[in-house]
Parts: structure tokens; C-alpha cells; sequence
């Protein structure tokens, strides 16, 4: 059974700085082969994606609203995944998921998620 588990969030202010996780277990699971996701849904909107680091060769991919403040990076060994947030605004407040997609659509796992909550 894989497990995907977010942790990090947090109350910050205005221009701070938090780091989120976001650690994936199970027989045989890799992150490497999957593309790892970081999204996020703010109170009475859609989810969106963030942030995005590809199979393999891992290559990234941000939103413009995000491009020069957040991170998204991974650690092979330890099965995780992390988006550092820099600068962060008070329009950042909002959940924050991680999802693992397989090739193809194989397979399709979401975490639980981690409030993030910016103030001024």
C-alpha cells in the first residue's frame, strides 16, 4: 500500500519562509519514477498546481505565480519530496497536497494535505 504524507505547514508571516515535505512509502515505490505534484486549494476555490518534479531526469515546473519563490526538489534515498517557499504572501494561505502520478496513469496517489496560513 503506498502512502503519501505531507508535514511542514504552518502559521508564517508575510515574507517568511517555510519548507514542506511531502514522504511517499510502499512495496517497492521510488519516487524517481513518478512525477511528484505539489498543489494547493485556498478556501472557496479550486485546487491548483504549484509545482511539479518529473520522472527521471527530474525536471521542474512552476506556476508563474510561484516562479522565483518556491522550490520544488527531491531526495531519492529518502523516498521525499520538498517545496521550499520563500517570500511567502498572504494569497499562499491555502492547503497544500502532494500527488504521485505513475507513467501513463498506472497509478494515481494524493496525500492528505498541510495548511499553510500566511499572515500580515
Amino acid at each position: 500500500q503506498v502512502q503519501v504524507v505531507e508535514s511542514g505547514g504552518g502559521l508564517v508571516q508575510a515574507g517568511g519562509s517555510l519548507r514542506l515535505s511531502c514522504a511517499a512509502s510502499g512495496p517497492t515505490f521510488s519516487i524517481s519514477n513518478y512525477d511528484m505534484t505539489w498543489y494547493r486549494q485556498a478556501p472557496g476555490k479550486e485546487r491548483e498546481l504549484m509545482a511539479r518534479i518529473r520522472r527521471f531526469a527530474g525536471g521542474t515546473y512552476y506556476v508563474d505565480s510561484v516562479k522565483g519563490r518556491f522550490t520544488v526538489s527531491r531526495d531519492n534515498a529518502k523516498n521525499t519530496v520538498y517545496l521550499q517557499m520563500n517570500n511567502l504572501k498572504i494569497d499562499d494561505t491555502a492547503i497544500y497536497y502532494c500527488r504521485a502520478q505513475g507513467v501513463l496513469g498506472s497509478a494515481d496517489y494524493w496525500g492528505q494535505g498541510t495548511q499553510v496560513t500566511v499572515s500580515s
